[in-house]
């Protein structure tokens, strides 16, 4: 049986031996295999250290990829955050700068201001690119409540800031019932005070449901999921003092009784025809 070794040679070591003047090789027993070729090679421990090396790179380049992504994810909810919130303020001081008030038909231009829970319900005149405008058509005038409400996910602790719209004369519908606008999320705080002329500081409560407050003040204040962040969320807090430009209209204007000079309360001005005589005068009309 043969067996070839690739690049391997087979050599039979000699042993010389001086006789006389004449060197003598004579064969030993012993046999040596050498390589034919030269061929460096690692050690296990070059191998090693170079592995971990190569792994202590890995780890540096997946640590610097995860803060990376980690960061842009913060920033996306962050801004995420920030836009809700303007959104929010904004809606309200919209809403808010359109109130409408009639004393004789207060049943429908009622304005409520409470604290716990937090709510605020009143009746304006909405512009056109106001949100959801586009459900209600040309009914333009509606009742607003905003409210705070636990989110869909009833195991989380988020509490959402919505908004539930109709118009004056019709009932709420179910889908606006089940679905309101929700103008953020992870509210921590939303506060709405009334100025009171007559004991001149801010108040939580607004009593006096036949008027309107001249300055209302909204803070609204939220805060994020947890699971977004690599700890506690970080709040986004603002405050806005809105100046009501509305006042509620009196009841004796809006249905022309008592008050002298006429019906409403408002000179009588009688025109006649100048010029003529006999002639019957015209009625008179009304200042308005």
């Amino acid at each position: 049986m043969k067996l070839r070794i690739a690049n391997c040679e087979l050599r039979i070591c000699r042993r010389r031996a001086a006789t006389g003047n004449r060197r003598v090789e004579t064969p030993d027993s012993k046999f040596e295999i050498r390589n034919s070729k030269f061929s460096p090679a690692f050690t296990l421990i070059e191998v090693m250290i170079a592995v971990t090396i190569f792994s202590l790179v890995l780890a540096a380049i997946y640590s610097s990829w995860d803060l990376i992504w980690r960061a842009s994810r913060v920033s996306r909810v962050a801004a995420a955050q920030v836009q809700r919130q303007r959104v929010a303020i904004h809606t309200i001081e919209d809403a808010l700068t359109c109130i409408q008030s009639f004393q004789a038909s207060m049943q429908y231009y009622s304005f409520i201001v409470s604290e716990d829970p937090p709510e605020l319900e009143f009746t304006s005149r909405l512009p056109d690119n106001f949100p959801r405008n586009g459900k209600f058509g040309d009914l333009n005038v509606r009742q607003l409540q905003f409210t705070i409400e636990s989110g869909a996910d009833s195991d989380s602790q988020e509490r959402d800031l919505v908004l539930r719209q109709k118009p004056i004369l019709l009932d709420m519908d179910a889908d606006e019932q089940k679905n309101p606008l929700v103008l953020a999320r992870y509210v921590q705080t939303f506060k709405v005070e009334c100025w009171d002329t007559n004991q001149a500081e801010w108040v939580t409560e607004w009593d006096n449901t036949n008027s309107i407050p001249p300055l209302i003040r909204v803070n609204l204040v939220l805060g994020g999921n947890s699971k977004d962040y690599s700890g506690t969320a970080p709040t986004l807090s603002v405050t806005r003092v809105i100046a009501v430009p509305s006042q509620t209209l009196p009841a004796v204007v809006q249905t022309g009784s008592g008050g002298p000079g006429g019906g409403n309360g408002l000179p009588v001005i009688n025109l006649t025809s100048p010029g003529k005589s006999g002639g019957a005068a015209n009625p008179p009309l009304r200042t308005q």
